[in-house]
């Protein structure tokens, strides 16, 4: 038998299997490329989206599309149109572009597309089973509902306050803005790591309530961090690999879960809350049941916590950091930001320094600006880049020969209608400005649809009224049935915390020219290359001597 395969193959005559295996390796990898390539020429039946060419079989298209998805979609969508298919580490992902793709995607009925089959592999080992995508979806629209217990117009009004404490203690206390103990008048700071701190504190201070928050102590804040390090996209694939980073997620899991389910058994052995104590979500939690009666399980109450921790600040801090990147770059917009603020919210000037009232919820809306740096920033760098969903059943494409079938995976990226020049001339340009009230009340863009068509777009999945959003081409919390349902808390959150760093300090570049960094894709959320180093000097700094 030997004698046979060494004449059949083109091995060494020496250097034993060290040499051989490798050779043999080679030409398996070698044929294997061959034959991927010459399917790839045959016809395809009308009824598949072209396919994205590849060589490497399994492999497929990873390498380019990790690198910078926008750029991926964008150059394929020039040769293919808005549909086609690439691989992905083996998955056939069918992209649809476009509005049309986002209607056919995030507006999907529940027999045809899944997102939990997509999502829970990465999830479930950071949030914790039975909650989010480790559940049906109709038990995930019931913990949607307890959720909006934090997300209420009275909770966001009183959160505006604490999330401004927040910012303001961290400028107290951070090394970044101080120098030995006292107030320094300039510096410099990385803010993508400040901003990942501030959305933290804020975060944890405003949906979680204060005994949380007083544990985000070093040693909680480095458990955040390790669970962190499990949205990797390589854990799409391999959540169970034992990887260093997700042998330190699962352990500040567990360890973060203990924590919960600590103050949740102790609470429930004091009773129940007393008068006056604030009434934070884990109170709420505790007292929600299931539409089967059920009470919420302390396991899933703490799990819904951890997955409130991370959510709500996980974005935040990508959305933050851009925003306060965006503004250094362009320090007149900042400058208009702070003067907006000084003449819209009944500040005085005392002949040192222009005081500004404390920040109330209802002032945000006196500030259209600061809420279009937010809008803008949003729209130029989208945290999500790619929104997928497992196809059950065959789905015909409207106007089109197209079936997707349940072999596929639908991707749709919105980000690609927020930098499409049909909607938003100039679109890379970062421009608040672009959504300025124009005469007779329109908004270039449009953001939200108006007349029947807005009353069309509204639906209940169980967990309240919210818009389904397709028909715009601005969708920076996704839409439909999986929509973000914190988009109102990120907004209250983004701009108090942008409110009250433009009150406190003028931002720069470090060379006082405009620039923003690259966008790093090697995490779920797409957030600046760190560290993006900026420089600040504050406003009226403090008389020395």
């Amino acid at each position: 038998m030997n004698l046979l395969l060494t004449s059949l193959l083109p091995w060494p005559k020496s250097g034993g299997w060290l040499v051989q295996v490798p050779v043999y390796t080679a030409g398996l990898l070698l044929v294997a490329i061959f034959l991927n390539v010459l399917r790839q020429c045959l016809p395809r039946p009308k009824t598949e989206p072209p396919l994205v060419f590849h060589w490497i079989p399994f492999v497929g298209n990873a390498v380019s599309y990790g690198m910078d998805p926008f750029r991926f979609y964008v150059r394929r969508r020039e040769k293919h149109g808005d549909i086609f298919t690439f691989i992905l580490f083996g998955r056939k992902m069918t992209v649809y572009l476009g509005i049309g793709g986002n209607e056919f995607i995030l507006n999907g009925k529940l027999k045809d597309v899944n997102a939990e089959e997509i999502y829970s592999p990465l999830t479930t080992p950071v949030f914790g089973s039975d909650v989010v995508y480790d559940c049906p979806n109709a038990k995930l629209m019931e913990q949607k509902k307890f959720i909006k217990f934090g997300l209420t117009q009275a909770a966001l009004a009183s959160h505006v306050q604490l999330i401004e404490e927040e910012v303001l203690g961290y400028i107290a206390s951070a090394p970044a803005f101080g120098q030995q103990g006292e107030e320094a008048r300039s510096g410099t700071v990385d803010i993508t790591a400040a901003m990942a701190q501030i959305t933290l504190f804020t975060a944890a201070r405003a949906l979680q309530g204060a005994e949380v928050r007083a544990k985000l102590t070093t040693e909680f804040a480095d458990l955040y961090h390790d669970l962190d390090g499990g949205f990797r996209p390589i854990n799409f694939v391999m959540p169970w690999a034992p990887l260093p980073q997700n042998r330190r997620r699962d352990a500040a899991h567990a360890k973060m879960r203990a924590v919960y389910t600590d103050i949740i058994r102790r609470r429930r052995a004091n009773g129940m809350r007393e008068e006056g104590e604030e009434p934070d979500m884990i109170w709420n939690l505790m007292r929600c049941t299931y539409k089967d009666g059920r009470p919420v399980p302390d396991k899933e109450i703490a799990h819904m916590m951890i997955t409130l921790l991370m959510a709500g600040q996980h974005s935040s801090a990508s959305s933050s950091a851009w925003i306060m990147l965006r503004l250094a770059s362009r320090p007149d917009i900042a400058e208009e930001v702070y003067r907006e603020q000084a003449m819209n919210l009944g500040g005085r000037h005392d002949g040192n320094k222009e005081e500004i009232p404390q920040l109330r919820y209802e002032d945000i809306d006196k500030l259209p600006l600061l809420q279009n740096v937010v809008r803008e920033t949003l729209r130029v760098n989208s945290s999500i880049h790619t929104i997928m969903r497992k196809v059950k059943n065959p789905m015909p494409v409207p106007g089109t020969d197209y079936v997707v079938t349940p072999d596929k995976v639908l991707v749709a990226a919105p980000i690609v209608t927020h930098m499409d020049a049909g909607y938003f001339p100039d679109a890379e340009t970062w421009d608040p400005h672009r959504w300025d009230a124009k005469p007779g009340g329109d908004e270039e863009g449009g953001e939200e649809e108006e007349g029947e068509d807005a009353a069309e777009d509204l639906v209940d999945y169980g967990y309240g009224i919210t818009s389904k959003g397709t028909k715009s081409p601005y969708l920076p919390f996704g839409a439909g049935r999986h929509r973000c349902i914190g988009e109102k808390f990120a907004y209250v959150n983004l701009c108090t915390i942008v409110a009250t760093l433009v009150r406190n300090f003028r931002f720069g570049t470090l060379d006082g020219k405009s620039w923003v960094p690259p966008t790093d894709y090697s995490s779920l959320f797409s957030r600046p290359n760190q560290p993006a180093v900026i420089r600040w000097e504050r406003r009226f700094p403090k008389v020395v001597g």
